[in-house]
């Protein structure tokens, strides 16, 4: 399919058209290990063995490609197999990488007590200041990661311009996505050299898959991604490849109401008593507003809040909410809070990382827009 179509129609039929044996419109789940060839190497179509290819994963694949803009898309069992799986191709002993002062605490985790044990240095820098990149540069730096927006605070990273610090080092600029989707911002046309998906959340959408996700533009780099992910065999399943490739048909019309319904708690929050800040970068007052604007289509459904009353308030509040379900994850269409201190970000405690006490993350839903805001309501007392 060309890549000229917008982007409603690609999450539709990238990679996905009809089954030319029977003219099913969803791709068949390829239930498979391995493949009959014809003669010694004479494989069909390219496939022999399911953890190198598996027709469901390339259809998956090439859609994730498309949505991104990029030249290849490589699927994963979760998104931090894809980020370990990038680090090892990207990385030897010896490099460094300067990683975000706000990010998921999986992603600290596997660099502070995984990668740094063959021999990979790091260090934090607020991404949200291109001058701070380049000062927190080495000359062993090899990749700058960043989230934008990131996870807890909804901090923005001007993406264009860090990408412009990180090439002048000769370092690759990795952005995770997650937060927004394809759908409101694409990476990789603004100077990424690879995009990372956990398309457990907004992509697969539904809370019944796990899976992750490296996009990238150069054919290079691709190919190296691919060798690595077969030599690591992290793949995403045939059946995972189908539920996210199914959730991706309808992720324009879900973040449109993600978002639309994220400002509507976002309106809520502002002005109620017991909230002391509100992290949504749609709201004209947050530092990089108008970053923000310009690289993203809208403001996504992600929003946190610190609460007035300290950490026992804000597990309180999360404690009381009954709509917005406890639990750690977020993008899926039901309403999700929790105490990002206690949960995601436990493994960041004490370090340059760590998340207010009183901080409360809310992935807002599709939900009626007025149930959520009775049930937050309630749930603030």
């Amino acid at each position: 399919m060309s890549d000229q179509h917008s982007f409603e129609t690609l999450a539709i039929h990238a990679g996905q058209e009809a089954d030319p044996l029977t003219g099913a419109v969803v791709p068949p789940i390829y239930q498979v290990s391995t493949y009959k060839q014809d003669g010694v190497g004479g494989l069909r179509g390219g496939y022999e063995y399911s953890r190198s290819a598996n027709p469901t994963r390339t259809a998956l694949e090439e859609n994730l490609a498309a949505l991104e803009g990029g030249v290849r898309g490589l699927a994963f069992a979760s998104g931090l197999a894809a980020e370990d799986t990038l680090l090892r191709t990207l990385l030897a002993p010896g490099d460094h990488v300067v990683i975000p002062n706000d990010a998921y605490g999986g992603t600290f985790r596997l660099f502070a007590k995984v990668v740094s044990r063959w021999g990979v240095e790091w260090s934090v820098a607020d991404t949200s200041s291109p001058d701070a990149v380049r000062a927190a540069i080495r000359p062993e730096t090899k990749a700058v990661w960043v989230e934008t927006p990131s996870n807890p605070l909804l901090g923005i990273t001007d993406i264009a311009a860090v990408a412009g610090v990180a090439h002048e080092a000769g370092a690759k600029l990795v952005v995770d996505n997650t937060f927004a989707s394809p759908y409101l911002q694409q990476p990789l046309s603004l100077g990424a050299d690879v995009v990372v998906h956990s398309t457990t959340k907004y992509m697969g959408g539904h809370s019944d898959v796990v899976g992750g996700a490296l996009i990238t533009a150069d054919t290079g780099l691709g190919e190296e991604l691919a060798y690595h992910q077969n030599a690591m065999g992290s793949v995403a399943g045939p059946f995972d490849s189908w539920l996210t490739l199914r959730g991706i048909k309808t992720l324009a019309v879900r973040m449109d109401r993600h978002t639309a319904n994220a400002e509507r708690v976002v309106d809520l929050l502002v002005s109620h008593p017991k909230v002391t800040q509100v992290y949504y970068p749609g709201l004209p007052e947050h530092p990089l507003h108008e970053v923000a604007a310009k690289q993203m289509r809208a403001f996504g459904g992600m929003v946190s809040f610190r609460v007035a009353g300290g950490e026992e308030a804000a597990v309180e509040v999360c404690n009381r909410a009954k709509l917005f379900t406890l639990g750690e994850s977020l993008g899926g269409v039901e309403s999700l809070i929790e105490h990002p201190g206690r949960m995601t970000h436990a493994s960041v405690a004490g370090s340059q990382l760590e998340v207010p006490a009183d901080l409360v993350r809310a992935s807002v839903g599709i939900e009626s827009a007025d149930d959520l805001l009775a049930d937050l309501t309630q749930a603030l007392g």
